[in-house]
């Protein structure tokens, strides 16, 4: 702790230099505090609880307070005699102006009424400081080349919003307080008539998650090619086209030309190999296109495709999208894929536990759910007897990825693993809620249509989506086809500048 304060002096002392301005500081109400805790026993904890020694701009000041920190830490009892017993002990003493200044400080007998005024502006004082340390530490860093941009910006928003907490902290609440925000926030559910988070499309689900709620980390794991990046776009398009809800899709695997065919295919209903290119299209095909796109192309969904996204500028950009766009739902494919901290490179567990973490933190912090998907271990294959469901235990490469989690979800396809013969299981996927912090944990299953990339309930067609468009249309290809589909020159969605696949 002397060591941070110390730097944040000297920091301070350079901008001094370069500004020719003191930084903000008070040192007679330092030593008003300072004399209040060796005087009066009842102000101790009040002033611990709210100060750190960067608090005290005065090197002498910010000692008397180190020390008298170290003694409450070892249960002793602060007067005139203890602090200047543990001033000696660590060579301060002297330092600080014997007990003669220890002495002086306690004769402000009336500095305890009026602690807490003196407090709050100790931590203004700190709070200037600590911005004005922060400026010049962003000031340093941007007229450095080596220092990356998206870098640069996460890190000057981590100083700036590190600064102002110091005024911000948070009070312990008392049970009439809470039950009242609970009852409130009962009352405006009531008027919800569906789910109260996010809704994810899938009645069946929605029904269980109520939504995927604020604030929480949703893990979405599979064995590859099961279907997670299939299940996830689903999701986002549901939730960005059904109900005009901003969502961001961090892509790490595939570029977004590619998401945006599979969106374009599950939209359309015309088969995956039809907008891949490998089969030409009818001319009653674009038209269906044109028709069945536009809500699509208008929806709020954004896409960052940048591969090995640091977790770092992920979290800049993440902040970006939601004070910018509003962005309710941020989905991650995926997490394996993201680069951690610098300094655990070559540790991959406490890579993948940093990356964790830094989802989890982002999503409380941003307050909106973060679908993260994710592998599983090969131990989901080779397990032998059962059903062969994946287990939490799966979780590939970091048990805290199941830690972390409010809620992780596996995608389990018994005919795609070899567990069933019967055509009848060829399109069925369960999707396990294997962890609900605040709810059940289920299984529920569904169908999984891959010509179409899309999951859908066990009780839905997908047929119906396309012959409502386009029944009439479809029921006279032959005579108005020629032998190669032409090209449409007009074929364009860019209604939205902002907007990109």
């Amino acid at each position: 702790m002397p060591d941070i304060s110390r730097r944040k002096k000297d920091q301070a002392v350079n901008l001094e230099a370069l500004m020719g301005n003191k930084p903000p500081q008070a040192p007679d109400v330092e030593a008003a505090v300072l004399g209040a805790m060796l005087v009066e026993p009842s102000v101790i904890d009040e002033s611990m609880e709210e100060l750190t020694p960067s608090c005290f701009y005065d090197p002498k000041h910010r000692m008397i307070f180190e020390a008298m920190s170290s003694l409450v830490n070892e249960h002793v009892a602060i007067d005139l005699i203890s602090v200047s017993e543990k001033l000696r002990s660590l060579g301060n003493l002297e330092v600080v102006g014997g007990p003669v200044v220890l002495a002086g400080l306690s004769q402000n007998i009336g500095a305890a009424a009026h602690i807490e005024y003196y407090l709050k502006i100790l931590k203004q004082k700190t709070i200037q400081r600590d911005l004005i340390t922060a400026s010049y530490d962003i000031l340093r860093e941007s007229f450095d080349e080596t220092v990356k941009v998206d870098n640069l910006i996460d890190d000057a928003q981590t100083k700036v919003f590190n600064a102002i907490q110091m005024g911000e902290k948070q009070d312990v609440r008392d049970i009439g307080s809470i039950i009242n925000s609970v009852m409130d926030n009962l009352q405006e559910l009531q008027n919800i008539t569906g789910p109260s988070g996010v809704p994810c499309g899938y009645p069946s689900i929605d029904k269980v998650t109520g939504g995927w709620q604020k604030s929480d980390l949703i893990i979405l794991a599979a064995r590859p090619s099961v279907g997670k990046t299939a299940f996830a776009l689903n999701i986002a398009r549901n939730a960005a086209v059904d109900h005009n809800m901003p969502v961001a899709v961090f892509s790490l695997e595939m570029s977004a030309d590619q998401l945006g065919k599979r969106l374009i295919t599950t939209e359309s209903g015309l088969a995956g190999d039809k907008i891949r290119g490998g089969v030409k299209l009818e001319p009653y095909e674009w038209e269906q296109l044109e028709v069945t796109l536009k809500n699509l192309a208008k929806a709020p969904l954004y896409i960052d495709d940048t591969p090995g996204i640091p977790i770092m500028e992920f979290r800049s950009k993440a902040k970006r999208l939601v004070k910018q766009k509003q962005v309710r739902l941020i989905v991650v494919d995926y997490l394996q894929l993201m680069q951690g901290p610098t300094e655990l490179r070559g540790m991959r567990e406490q890579e993948v536990a940093a990356i964790s973490r830094t989802l989890k933190a982002t999503a409380k912090e941003l307050n909106i759910p973060i679908i993260a998907l994710s592998q599983l271990s090969r131990d989901a294959v080779k397990r032998t007897g059962g059903t062969g469901k994946p287990q939490l235990s799966d979780l590939r490469e970091s048990g805290s990825i199941e830690q972390d989690a409010d809620m992780v979800l596996f995608i389990h396809r018994p005919e795609f693993v070899g567990l069933s013969e019967d055509p009848a299981d060829k399109e069925k996927a369960i999707i396990i809620i294997a962890k609900h912090r605040n709810g059940e944990v289920c299984d529920i299953e569904m169908k999984y249509k891959a010509g179409q990339v899309k999951f859908v309930e066990p009780d839905q067609s997908l047929d119906i989506q396309a012959s409502r468009t386009y029944v009439s249309a479809a029921s006279e290809p032959a005579a108005a086809a020629p032998a190669a589909s032409p090209v449409r020159d007009d074929y364009n969605f860019d209604n939205d500048p902002n907007q990109q696949f």
